[in-house]
């Protein structure tokens, strides 16, 4: 038997089909980049301004604000937008719960019978279409639109929420929260039984800020920690210790066993000696993920039978040991996964952890607490960047401080642990064209099943091309 083609996926969210039209996107999605499948999601997008809408591109809790997008959105790189869903939900299915879906309005009626034209017209030329949708942000429909009431936020284990987020994920644990996801799951497959799968974005606790590592002590998943058996007093002790730790009590030391000799692996057995609780916790955030993919599965088969794939996107490794994402036992509820290799967010995230580090331990040297990072997050080979600096959400037109080992590396390790299961990379359009190429390259190699790219968007027309030549 021939070998079987890796699949090549890109994301094109409605207002590019709204504004460049739908046939001009699928000859670019396809003559150019020659995707074979295609991800939208069930709203449409009108202009508005600061006081009524969200920025687009969003901007990541501010360190994103440097970012333009490629392909200009009714003649501009950024503005700000309002959304409306591309469907009248059926109100009856979300009857007595907590969250309800956004209401149809006028652009809804406008505008809404988009998605239901580029499902037909891109089928019709033998592309694999997919819906992307929040797990844990309603509506769900967009990541910067919606988000839970406070008693659903999870929180750390001093119970507080943290100041910062960029998700805005709540409890995984919340009944509320699972119950909307089933009802908005069985209302898009009514509406649009002809997609090949659901992409469940962020069904985890991302871990952008230290302190979200340290998630979820909310009442809603003390609850179903009980239920499940964990030791909750002990768990939040240790978690907090550990936390109060890294927040005064981090030592140059401790930092050069990452950088030197065994790379801190008996640090970290140190650490999980002393506070086994904290093994607990990222045991018990799995068994959550495990939990909602696990009803989502069980929901879409209700709705349309098995044959709509289920294919959550998760966080790279290590970050997913404190997402809660663990890939081999994703593979038991899903059709396959993708890992994201948003390389900009790595930069960034190192940047929030450092700083907030070297803040709280100042007498950490700098240089010897961005390696130490480099190395427990895996960005990097040899010496590199030695200063936070070095790490910020980058600009438009600079390259972004991983190496192409690293992405491969991280792909991998999620293949590992997924075992049969396929995993996507999901490459980001983002960045000069140059470093573009580097890092799908390397993304394209080290996956054995293909990649998605988040998103058209960030797709120039020369950009499109490279695509073609990498992945064709």
């Amino acid at each position: 038997m021939p070998a079987r083609r890796k699949q090549l996926g890109i994301t094109v969210l409605p207002e590019f089909l709204q504004t460049e039209g739908i046939e001009h996107v699928l000859n670019n999605v396809i003559d150019r980049a020659g995707a074979t499948a295609v991800a939208t999601s069930p709203y449409v997008m009108a202009e508005a301004d600061a006081n009524t809408g969200g920025r687009e591109p969003p901007d990541d809790a501010g360190a994103g604000q440097v970012r333009l997008l490629d392909r200009p959105l009714w003649g501009k790189r950024e503005l700000f937008v309002r959304t409306a869903p591309s469907f009248e939900p059926a109100t009856k299915l979300y009857a007595g719960l907590r969250y309800q879906p956004a209401a149809a309005t006028e652009l809804t009626k406008q505008s809404g019978r988009v998605i239901h034209d580029f499902i037909q017209a891109a089928k019709g030329r033998h592309l694999r279409v997919y819906l992307q949708v929040q797990a844990a942000i309603p509506p769900g429909y967009r990541v910067q639109f919606g988000g839970p009431l406070e008693d659903d936020l999870p929180r750390r284990p001093d119970g507080k929420v943290p100041e910062r987020r960029v998700s805005k994920n709540g409890s995984l644990a919340s009944e509320h929260l699972r119950k909307y996801l089933a009802a908005l799951l069985t209302d898009l497959l009514r509406v649009y039984p002809d997609v090949d799968g659901i992409r469940l974005d962020w069904p985890e606790y991302p871990p952008y800020f230290l302190d979200e590592a340290f998630l979820d002590f909310s009442e809603p998943a003390l609850t179903a920690a009980r239920r499940l058996g964990y030791d909750v007093d002990r768990m939040r002790r240790h978690a907090q210790g550990a936390f109060a730790e890294l927040m005064g009590g981090l030592t140059n030391r401790q930092l050069d066993a990452w950088n030197e000799g065994d790379g801190g692996r008996h640090l970290l057995w140190h650490v999980l000696r002393h506070y086994p609780g904290l093994a607990d916790l990222w045991q018990f955030k799995a068994t959550l993920v495990d939990e909602l993919l696990s009803g989502a599965r069980q929901t879409m088969t209700a709705a349309a039978g098995a044959r709509v794939e289920l294919v959550p996107n998760a966080f790279a490794p290590p970050w997913t040991i404190a997402s809660g994402f663990d890939f081999s036992r994703a593979a038991r509820h899903c059709q396959g996964a993708s890992t994201k290799a948003y390389t900009m967010h790595w930069a960034m995230m190192l940047n929030f952890y450092g700083t907030k580090l070297l803040a709280a331990n100042p007498r950490l040297n700098e240089a010897r607490l961005v390696r130490a990072l480099v190395r427990l997050l895996d960005l990097d080979e040899v010496e590199g960047h030695t200063q936070l600096a070095d790490y910020v959400y980058p600009e438009p037109d600079r390259p972004h401080p991983v190496t192409n080992a690293a992405i491969a590396r991280k792909i991998k390790q999620a293949e590992f642990e997924a075992g049969t299961m396929p995993v996507y990379a999901l490459a980001h359009g983002y960045g000069p064209i140059d470093d573009f190429r580097r890092r799908l390259e390397a993304a394209w190699n080290a996956s054995s099943h293909g990649v998605w790219i988040n998103r058209y968007a960030y797709l120039s027309d020369e950009k499109l091309s490279a695509v073609g030549q990498i992945c064709r």
